[in-house]
């Protein structure tokens, strides 16, 4: 029953594109505390915490995984203070106000204010898509949640294994600092060699690819288990330090197991997720009341803008600016996820008000994700800060005919992003001065890291037709079904009904019914070439397709106002008035003469065959 509302409760977020925690927690909460359907302490007893420390340390390693060195330098100075100081003070100031409102034992406050600072990707992302703000406060927001996912998951493991220490060392000040070091030196020791190893296995092909997503799970939960026997509570720290290390190790390929990673954490998480909910006291609830409302409004409206002010200072950013970075701040899947492992083990410990870290945490996610997804927009749109009509467009595949394209087009002032999970592909987009995204454009990492600031429309130019029409359906959603465009399949071509994918599925065809990717590959390895045309009262469109004839694949329009026109076929004269410009891919004189001579060639090779 829990998988299968698990999967009710993605899909609707799909649909809605909304968070999918906000309606896993929500219907946790119905089933079990409401309803009473769902009892996870009876369902899994004794198990329900080694369980839940498991999926813990999974979703934390495929977190940290996420954390490149590379990527935080040259940061902006704005996310650098939002990591350091912002990320300090935002936590001193809701550990302090926690403290001092409910009369919280400092240790629980302390460990309240390091969960709910972290934001993560798997909200934010989806509330950038919908409100759509401009390039600074997208690139900000968004860098804010993937680097900020695994430093609060550390600082929220550090100050619980300073409690574990503290309660183990009872009040003796050097006992406790001995338990938190050998914590601190197994956890990092362990997760650092282990991150080695593993690197050095998997980088010098030791483990087969086949078995690479299979080996890395298993050495994680071996980490994990290993780590924490030989200190309690450190297996936490050594799976996030494990995948720090794994993450900046040169010559290791993290993407797959990323992608593995990621389909188990969603298995994971709705599961989890479910059941954690299932577990919250409504009495808890009830007895905060007045008070977690008053917690959640100082993070919203004090703690979130004193942590982007602070952060903010003397840059060139807009007071509008700020007030939207400061606005938008949904919690996510660690705070959740990290929140109930830490209540059941302090319970464990003795801790009173334990439990009420779950609900508070919980209260905090669900009241940000529905307030702000309710209110971003509308904020945004009033200081003018939301994105004008996006121009740019998304290319499914950075393959040659991808690159000898996007470089048109960027010549003429539009912004292009190539998406491709081939490494060589990227690496020589990139040495043509192409943004791009290394990965598979339909992938869970691409709806968390694949930056659409700006762009408005999918070019399917892969030359794997399934891929294509699988971006179709992934990126309808995200433009609408007239703004997504794919290269036919060469089953379309030869017009079988049992082969040729339905209109509706595989978006509209670009640039011509018969532009097949290994015709154009043929072309540009041949030499065919990008030109722009003008098109004005002397030289029409007519004189154009005279000229060029069947030497040209007609591909995009650009109107006197700049508008871009994606072809899906022979451009027409309502298209193409004096002032516009036709891009093709035109056969140059050479190129023609090549295919002459195959043709010939091919003919005698024929007529030799007869005789």
């Amino acid at each position: 029953m829990v998988g299968l509302l698990g999967l009710v409760c993605q899909w609707v977020a799909w649909r809605l594109r909304l968070p999918a925690i906000l309606f896993l927690l929500l219907t946790g909460i119905v089933v079990g505390p409401v309803a009473g359907w769902l009892n996870p302490d009876m369902m899994f007893g004794d198990m329900l915490f080694p369980l839940v420390s498991m999926a813990v340390a999974i979703i934390l390693f495929e977190g940290s995984l996420t954390l490149k060195f590379k990527e935080i330098q040259g940061m902006e100075s704005v996310v650098w203070r939002i990591l350091s100081f912002g990320l300090v003070a935002s936590w001193v100031s809701i550990s302090v106000f926690t403290s001092w409102l409910l009369d919280m034992d400092w240790h629980l406050s302390l460990l309240f204010g390091a969960l709910v600072v972290v934001t993560g990707p798997t909200v934010i992302v989806p509330m950038l898509r919908s409100v759509r703000p401009n390039a600074r406060i997208t690139n900000i927001l968004r860098w804010e949640s993937i680097l900020i996912d695994p430093l609060g998951a550390l600082l929220a493991v550090l100050v619980f294994n300073f409690i574990v220490a503290e309660s183990t060392g009872g009040n003796e000040w050097l006992a406790v600092m001995l338990v938190f070091f050998k914590i601190l030196v197994i956890g990092s020791a362990l997760g650092c060699g282990a991150g080695y190893i593993c690197g050095w296995l998997l980088r010098n092909d030791v483990i087969p690819n086949y078995l690479h997503n299979v080996f890395v799970l298993i050495s994680v939960l071996a980490v994990f288990a290993l780590s924490d026997t030989l200190e309690h509570e450190s297996g936490l720290l050594a799976v996030t330090m494990m995948g720090i290390w794994l993450a900046n190790m040169r010559g290791v390929e993290t993407e797959n197991i990323l992608d593995f990673k990621e389909s188990l954490s969603i298995l994971l998480i709705s599961g989890l997720f479910i059941i954690l909910a299932a577990r919250v006291n409504l009495d808890d609830l009830a007895v905060l009341s007045w008070q977690a409302l008053a917690i959640l409004g100082f993070i919203h409206f004090i703690a979130r803008p004193l942590k982007i002010i602070s952060a903010t200072l003397g840059t060139s950013i807009t007071w509008q600016e700020k007030t939207l970075i400061a606005w938008i701040g949904p919690r996510g899947i660690i705070a959740a996820a990290v929140s109930a492992l830490f209540a059941l083990r302090l319970s464990q410990l003795g801790f009173e008000n334990a439990d009420l870290l779950v609900a508070l945490t919980f209260v905090v996610i669900i009241g940000t994700v529905v307030f702000q997804s309710l209110t971003a927009k509308p904020l945004a749109t009033w200081l003018g800060v939301v994105e004008q009509a996006p121009r740019g467009l998304l290319f499914i595949g950075a393959n040659q005919v991808s690159r000898t394209i996007a470089k048109e087009l960027k010549r003429l002032g539009f912004d292009v992003m190539l998406a491709d999970s081939y490494r060589n592909n990227v690496r020589q987009a990139r040495m043509d001065g192409l943004k791009t995204f290394h990965g598979n454009p339909v992938s869970r990492l691409a709806e968390k890291e694949l930056d659409l600031v700006g762009i408005g429309r999918m070019l399917g130019l892969s030359q794997n037709d399934d891929l294509n029409l699988l971006a179709v359906q992934r990126y309808t959603r995200e433009f609408g079904k007239k703004r997504v465009y794919a290269l036919p399949t060469q089953a379309s071509l030869r017009k079988s009904e049992r082969e040729t994918v339905s209109e509706e599925l595989s978006g509209i065809a670009l640039f011509s019914e018969d532009a097949t990717y290994s015709k154009l590959a043929s072309l540009v390895a041949q030499g065919a070439e990008m030109r722009t045309t003008n098109i004005s009262e002397e030289f029409t469109l007519e004189d154009y397709l005279e000229k060029y004839g069947s030497k040209a694949i007609p591909m995009f329009v650009l109107d006197p106002r700049k508008q871009l026109t994606i072809l899906s076929g022979a451009p027409t004269r309502e298209q193409v008035t004096p002032g516009s410009r036709i891009v093709a891919l035109v056969k140059v004189e050479r190129v023609v003469e090549k295919i002459e001579e195959k043709k010939q060639e091919a003919k005698g090779a024929d007529k030799a065959a007869e005789k």
